[in-house]
C-alpha cells in the first residue's frame, strides 16, 4: 500500500478548480488508455458510482469508484470529496481538497492511498513513484484545461 499527497496552487476560482477535478469523465482525457464511465445519474453526490477502465484488451483493469463525501465549496468552507475504490483490482482511498489560496487562486490538495492487488510490497515504491507522476500529470492537465 502506497500513500501520497499532491499540492498544486493554480490561478483558478474555488468553483472552477472543483468543477475541473470532479467532472469524472474528463480524468480519460488526461491518463492515458483510460476510459471513464458515470454508473449514476448525474449530478454527482454522496453514492455516485464510476469506473475507470485503464490499460489494453486482456491488460485492462478496473479501478471502481464510490464518492463517499461530497461538498463542493462554498465562500466560508473548502471543497473537500472522498472516493473509496472498490475494484477488484485497484483499491484504496482518494481525497480532492479545494481550498482559497493566496492572492485569490486556488488550493489543491490530492490525498491517496493506493494498493494494487496482487503486487506485493516489494512493489510499493516504484508504485508510488508510478502513481505519484501519472496522478501529478492528471492534476495538472485537469487544472490547465477547461
Amino acid at each position: 500500500m502506497v500513500n501520497f499527497l499532491l499540492e498544486r496552487t493554480v490561478p483558478l476560482p474555488l468553483d472552477e478548480a472543483w468543477r475541473r477535478l470532479t467532472e469524472w469523465p474528463r480524468h480519460a482525457s488526461v491518463v492515458p488508455l483510460t476510459r471513464v464511465t458515470v454508473l449514476t445519474a448525474p449530478p454527482t453526490h454522496e453514492g455516485t458510482v464510476f469506473v475507470a477502465r485503464s490499460g489494453i484488451g486482456p491488460l485492462a483493469f478496473d479501478d471502481r469508484m464510490e464518492v463517499t463525501l461530497w461538498r463542493p465549496p462554498t465562500d466560508d468552507t473548502p471543497g473537500l470529496v472522498r472516493l473509496e475504490k472498490r475494484g477488484r483490482v485497484v483499491l484504496g482511498w482518494a481525497e480532492i481538497e479545494v481550498r482559497p489560496g493566496p492572492g485569490g487562486r486556488s488550493r489543491v490538495v490530492w490525498r491517496e492511498e493506493l494498493r494494487v492487488r496482487p503486487l506485493p510490497s516489494l512493489f510499493d515504491r516504484p508504485l508510488e513513484s508510478a502513481a505519484r507522476y501519472v496522478f501529478g500529470r492528471a492534476v495538472n492537465r485537469l487544472l490547465r484545461t477547461g
